[in-house]
């Protein structure tokens, strides 16, 4: 059964990159990407993901496997347009998701052919509609929302997300752009609770799947007054 997932690495603090690069310069000397590569050499280590971008070496080990699962399950993807935008020129002719690619956004565009079983739909009336051709495209598969947070913030409020991992390094960034965030638009009773599926523990990080349940209002017991 295809289900819709998001994964993303974290800070142990709640960040996934640095302060929002927003000014003049290169992304790569920013904050932000010095935030988003301190969280993410888990997966710039991995063998399975330097295999897949064409590069060699890396660690045969429980995150490659990891990777690799992922790499598998994924049958579409969806992600924002300024992931994509940014992705572009780096992932090259040949991006590493060999699969259809749909990215919510504003402004059309043409839908862009690369190698490799690749394709980039750019989706202009909303998430939902963005994941529902995604799952149509998956062929069985796993949706996989590729980021960036916030398109897995809208996902998960518009309860479209089945499951939800976290890589959880072992860092504290102070600031930045915060994938749990108060944008989140919760009603004040309101919460989405979500159960442990699957823990692993690696010296790099730790991996935390949940599997999504819905938004809900807080429903207190007596807190043992034994009223009923």
């Amino acid at each position: 059964m295809t289900k819709v997932t998001a994964q993303m690495s974290v800070s142990l603090d709640g960040y996934y990159a640095g302060p929002r690069h927003d000014r003049d310069g290169h992304w790569m000397e920013s904050a932000e990407a010095a935030g988003f590569f301190r969280i993410t050499h888990w997966v710039i280590d991995a063998m399975a993901w330097r295999e897949r971008l064409g590069f060699p070496g890396g660690e045969d080990d429980t995150n490659s496997r990891i990777v690799a699962e992922a790499f598998e399950a994924g049958g579409a993807y969806v992600m924002g347009r300024r992931m994509a935008d940014g992705g572009e020129v780096p992932w090259g002719e040949e991006p590493p998701f060999r699969a259809p690619v749909f990215v919510v956004t504003h402004r059309p565009r043409q839908t862009l052919v690369r190698k490799g079983g690749t394709s980039f739909t750019y989706v202009t009336d909303g998430v939902a509609s963005a994941v529902e051709r995604a799952r149509a495209a998956a062929n069985g598969k796993n949706v996989a929302i590729a980021g960036g947070g916030a398109l897995v913030r809208q996902v998960l409020m518009a309860g479209l997300l089945d499951e939800l991992e976290l890589h959880i390094a072992p860092v504290v960034l102070g600031a930045g752009m915060r994938l749990l965030d108060t944008s989140l638009d919760l009603g004040e009773f309101e919460a989405v609770e979500l159960t442990p599926a699957r823990v692993v523990h690696t010296p790099q990080v730790t991996h935390v799947r949940y599997t999504v349940g819905g938004r809900a209002p807080l429903v207190l017991d007596d807190r043992g007054r034994g009223e009923g």
